[in-house]
């Protein structure tokens, strides 16, 4: 592959969105940023919503620079891709214009859902016909939550798009729903890859508005001729990634080996939300994964990533949200340098509690959250930078634990990708926790793995051992060694009676 291709990874996150270039240099995937910006949501009335028409102006600014850039300096711009985060969609009306907001899947129309879903449908058959984490804010219950309104907009509707099918059908003007993201839903059978038709007609949701799952590696098709004008960007393919950006991360793990029945690697995504997991090459749907929580959602090839999500980061970045509108600036470097220098186990708070979903203010929570279970209210605010970070590890430990019951097997070795990895205090914690072998990096996971999926549908690469052989070749991974395993027992004891 020539040095001067490159593949376009739009890589669209819960906080922030880049555009950013991959492409080989010296045998060696070589990653550029050309464009970041924010992705804040936006409140109108009472509802959280998100600005998918600010975001799609920043990716057509993005495309543009990319152009300029890449064209310019007379290289190549082989294909481009989406990934997003779960769950979220858009619903398009026959005019081809959007028929409701966007909502954001933090929003309060959710609450209270699940038990409206299992009035309808049980718990029980929901699980068997998905095998998916109930998690309030699942497609399935945002559609509910929308009928419970009182809302027109399903019925309007000639189709609904995911976030990142949103973006793609901007750039190509084809509907498409892919197959990983559509796995977020609850409403997809992972055994077929398809539609669970029985729930969406027990729910009474419009069939016309699942569209034909496709699969992550197909080319959809050039970008418009619109858009092609508006950012200089000529007969560029549009080929799907895994657009769900976790399954696209999942991908960049540098491990050797690919969708084992009984796997010895596990791997997390670090980000806002955590998301830790195995990689299976079929569901596993049964009691014991129902009891768990745990989710069958799609990867690449068919393959099947069992994982729980997590609160992940969330609840570090908003203390320091917390802090900066209480007027305190402090930088992520100096939160982490106050959580080593802090005594371990001060305070013990669980990142999954619904106290820490989505509070108004998070050191308020966390302060209510510790008088409530009897424990000292920190005076100090790095006390809350460490508890965020510890309850995070021990969390991991209890998922590990989960994970090695139901693979039936020892999980030797936990891959840490995308942002988190980058905070090496968390590695360690979580090889403490663990007491297994952390290895961290590719930081860059989601997008390293929406531009390797690119290369696969392309031809350019042939399989997922080359392009995680690519990853090895190009990242100087972390590891981490357990050190004092032992001095988490208490603390773990204390996190499982949490209230």
């Amino acid at each position: 592959m020539s040095a001067t291709s490159t593949h376009l990874a739009i890589d669209l996150g819960a906080s922030g969105g880049r555009v950013i270039a991959g492409s080989l240099i010296d045998q060696r995937l070589h990653l550029e940023a050309l464009h970041r910006f924010a992705n804040d949501p936006v409140f109108v009335q009472s509802s959280m919503q998100w600005d998918v028409l600010g975001l799609w102006r920043e990716v057509e600014a993005g495309l543009t620079i990319a152009s300029r850039k890449i064209q310019a300096a007379g290289g190549e711009i082989a294909s481009a891709g989406v990934d997003t985060w779960g769950v979220d969609y858009v619903l398009l009306g026959g005019d081809d214009l959007p028929v409701a907001p966007a909502f954001h899947y933090r929003d309060r129309r959710n609450r209270g859902m699940l038990e409206r879903a299992f009035d309808i449908v049980p718990r029980q058959q929901i699980f068997a016909a998905t095998g998916l984490q109930f998690m309030e804010f699942n497609t399935l219950y945002q559609l509910l939550a929308s009928k419970h309104s009182g809302s027109a907009a399903l019925e309007v509707a000639d189709g609904m798009l995911l976030m990142a099918d949103f973006f793609h059908w901007l750039l190509t003007g084809q509907r498409s729903i892919e197959f990983t993201n559509a796995s977020t839903t609850q409403i997809l059978d992972p055994r077929t890859g398809s539609w669970a038709w029985e729930l969406i007609d027990a729910f009474r949701f419009p069939r016309h508005l699942f569209t034909d799952v496709t699969q992550p590696g197909t080319v959809l098709g050039p970008l418009q001729s619109s858009i092609a004008q508006r950012t200089g960007l000529h007969d560029v393919p549009v080929v799907l990634p895994a657009t769900h950006d976790t399954a696209s991360a999942v991908l960049a793990v540098p491990a050797d080996s690919f969708a084992q029945a009984t796997p010895d690697w596990c791997y997390i995504s670090s980000g806002t939300w955590s998301l830790m997991g195995v990689e299976l090459p079929r569901p596993l749907i049964n009691d014991r994964c129902a009891e768990l929580n745990f989710t069958n959602e799609g990867g690449i090839f068919g393959s099947t990533r069992l994982l729980k999500n997590i609160g992940g980061l969330w609840v570090f970045q908003q203390i320091r949200a917390a802090m900066v509108r209480r007027g305190t600036a402090v930088s992520w470097q100096e939160m982490v340098h106050g959580a080593e220098q802090t005594p371990p186990f001060s305070l013990v708070i669980d990142p999954d509690h619904p106290d820490f979903l989505a509070p108004e203010d998070m050191v308020d929570a966390i302060n209510g959250f510790a008088r409530r279970t009897g424990q000292l209210v920190p005076g100090d605010s790095a006390v809350l930078f460490r508890a965020a970070l510890e309850g995070l590890a021990l969390r991991y430990r209890i998922c590990l634990e989960m994970l090695e019951s139901l693979v039936g097997g020892t999980i030797n070795t936990i891959y840490v990708v995308g942002g988190g990895s980058l905070n090496e205090l968390l590695c360690q914690m979580t090889a403490d926790a663990c007491g297994r072998t952390v290895i961290a990096g590719p930081a860059e996971a989601t997008a390293t793995g929406n531009v390797l999926m690119q290369m696969l549908g392309t031809g350019r690469l042939s399989d997922v051992r080359q392009a995680r052989q690519l990853v090895r070749h190009s990242v100087q991974p972390q590891q981490f060694q357990p050190r004092n395993t032992q001095a988490w027992a208490e603390p773990l004891e204390r996190f499982r009676n949490l209230g």
